[in-house]
C-alpha cells in the first residue's frame, strides 16, 4: 500500500494477454515479482546502501520502524514470492508444468543476478568504470526483473521461443530505459513528484549515466533506446499496442 507504478506486475499481464486469455493463471507470478521488487527496494534504502530517508513521499522501512525490521521485512518478501509460485507450481496440470518450471528457475536466476548488480552497484562507487560496466550493472540491478517480467507472461502463455526471444531484445531495451530515466530524475526531478531526494547519486559519487554521458547525453541515448523498442513491437501490430505505450510512459514519467 506504499504506492509505486505496479510497472513489473503489469508486463507480465499485459505480455500473457498478447498470447492468451486466462489471466488469473499469471496473477501469482506477477505478485510474487512485485513482492521480490518490494524487498529489493527495501535493502536498497538501507544506510548500508543507498540510505535514502523517504520512498513514493513517505518514510523509508528502516526510518519508520528500525534497521532490522527493514532486514527482515525484505527477507520476509523475498521468501513469501517463493511461497506464492511454489503454491501454483502444486496445484498445477502436467501439461502446464514444464513452463511454470521453467519460469521458476529464471525467476531464481533473475534474482540473483539483480543481487549481484546490486552488489556491484555499490562496491564500484566513487570509481570511474566504463560505459560497458556501466551497462553491465544495470541490466542486472534494474533491467533483470523487469525483462523476466515479460519472459513470464509469455512463457506462462505458452509463446514460441521466437516470440520470447523477440520480447527479451524489447525488454532488454525498456530496462536501460527505465534506468536511463531514473538517473535523469535523481539529478533533475521534482522531490515533491519522485516522493526521494533529488542530487542523492552525486552526492554518493555515484557513476550514473548521467555522470557517464551528460544530462542531455543521457536525455538522447534514453530517446534512441526506446524508438528501438516501440520499433521491435511493430512485429505484434495492434495486439502490443500496451506494451508500446508503456515502453513511452517509461520515457516520459516524472516519478
Amino acid at each position: 500500500m506504499a504506492g509505486g507504478k505496479r510497472l513489473r506486475p503489469i508486463l507480465v499481464i499485459a505480455t500473457y494477454e498478447i498470447f492468451g486469455k486466462n489471466i488469473n493463471k499469471c496473477i501469482p507470478y506477477a505478485v510474487a515479482i512485485e513482492m521480490v521488487h518490494n524487498f529489493s527496494l527495501i535493502h536498497d534504502d538501507l544506510p548500508g546502501i543507498d540510505n535514502d530517508d523517504f520512498r513514493h513521499g513517505k518514510p523509508t522501512n528502516h526510518k519508520k520502524f528500525n534497521e532490522a525490521t527493514a532486514i527482515l521485512a525484505g527477507d520476509g518478501l523475498l521468501n513469501q514470492a517463493y511461497i506464492v509460485i511454489s503454491e501454483d507450481l502444486i496445484k498445477s496440470e502436467s501439461e502446464e508444468l514444464k513452463n511454470k518450471l521453467k519460469v521458476f528457475n529464471e525467476f531464481s536466476t533473475a534474482v540473483d543476478r539483480m543481487i549481484a548488480g546490486e552488489y556491484l552497484d555499490t562496491e564500484l562507487e566513487g570509481q570511474q568504470i566504463s560505459h560497458q560496466m556501466l551497462q553491465y550493472i544495470h541490466e542486472n540491478k534494474t533491467g533483470e526483473l523487469l525483462k523476466l517480467s515479460i519472459r513470464m507472461g509469455a512463457i506462462l502463455a505458452d509463446a514460441s521461443e521466437n516470440d520470447i526471444e523477440r520480447l527479451s531484445k524489447f525488454a532488454d531495451k525498456i530496462g536501460l530505459a527505465f534506468q536511463i530515466k531514473d538517473d535523469i530524475l535523481s539529478e533533475e526531478g521534482n522531490p515533491d513528484i519522485t516522493g526521494k531526494p533529488v542530487g542523492n547519486d552525486k552526492e554518493h559519487n555515484k557513476c550514473t549515466y548521467v555522470s557517464v554521458f551528460g544530462i542531455e547525453g543521457a536525455k538522447k541515448e534514453l530517446e534512441k533506446i526506446t524508438n528501438e523498442a516501440v520499433e521491435i513491437l511493430e512485429y505484434y501490430g495492434d495486439k502490443a499496442e500496451f506494451l508500446k505505450q508503456l515502453a513511452i510512459y517509461i520515457k516520459d514519467r516524472n516519478k
